[in-house]
């Protein structure tokens, strides 16, 4: 991670998870972290969880990433302020385990999803990308994705979750390609986590069964980011021991 100590970070979804967890590891890297999120204040109390020598380095921005406005505005500040974006860590997400798609009256969080996990995460790639075109940088971009974006689990609770999962399997493809045919070096990850004790994932925190913490895929991304320049790990499954699909 050495090459990257000094460099800005932008992680959506920074309020909590996987994306909380993510940028107090980037920030004890020696990273300078921007959370985007809707809950700023959360993103402002992890300082407390970071040493003093180094909390100062991670920021908060208000950014609903389903608002294409609100990215606009993230990332033109994100210039303003820190110079524009080496690492773009896209771990905002959402769910809705309670709908399901054939269900009446279901328009609204069906959208929400696929503006969030999708539609969301290709914007901020794409001027996450922009700033690190403009200004040569060869930069990384990591995608939370899902198991669910490779195989679907016989379960009653996923609705749309699945297809925009896999969707974001096929879009990690097509940015490798596009990035390639631009003769572009920034590289493109998707990490796909099993069950994770996150938010996202109801009664989480109180289950029992074979499961990963947010600080394994955090691990799992400072991996991916410490490779050297020849290396793009393209797609990173993770499952907890034990977990049967």
């Amino acid at each position: 991670m050495d090459q990257w100590v000094g460099k800005v970070a932008v992680v959506t979804g920074a309020s909590s998870g996987i994306g909380a967890a993510t940028a107090k590891a980037l920030v004890r890297a020696g990273m300078i972290v921007v959370g985007l999120a809707r809950r700023v204040e959360r993103i402002e109390a992890l300082r407390n969880e970071l040493p003093a020598n180094v909390s100062g380095q991670l920021h908060a921005i208000r950014c609903d990433v389903m608002r294409e406005e609100d990215i606009l505005a993230a990332y033109a500040q994100i210039e303003r302020q820190f110079g524009g974006v080496d690492v773009q860590i896209n771990s905002a997400g959402i769910a809705h385990h309670t709908v399901r798609i054939l269900q009446p009256n279901n328009t609204q969080p069906l959208r929400d999803i696929v503006h969030t996990d999708l539609l969301g995460l290709t914007l901020c790639s794409r001027e996450a990308y922009l700033s690190m075109q403009k200004r040569s940088v060869d930069g990384h971009i990591v995608h939370l994705n899902s198991i669910t974006g490779h195989s679907i689990p016989p379960l009653n609770t996923l609705n749309i979750y699945p297809a925009v999962k896999h969707g974001v399997t096929a879009l990690t493809e097509t940015m490798r390609q596009e990035l390639r045919f631009a003769g572009s070096k920034v590289k493109v990850t998707s990490i796909s986590p099993g069950l994770t004790r996150t938010p996202i994932n109801p009664n989480s925190d109180t289950y029992t069964g074979p499961i990963l913490e947010p600080e394994d895929i955090a691990d799992a991304i400072l991996y991916a980011l410490g490779t050297p320049p020849r290396v793009q790990i393209h797609e990173l499954t993770i499952k907890p021991v034990g977990e049967v699909e």
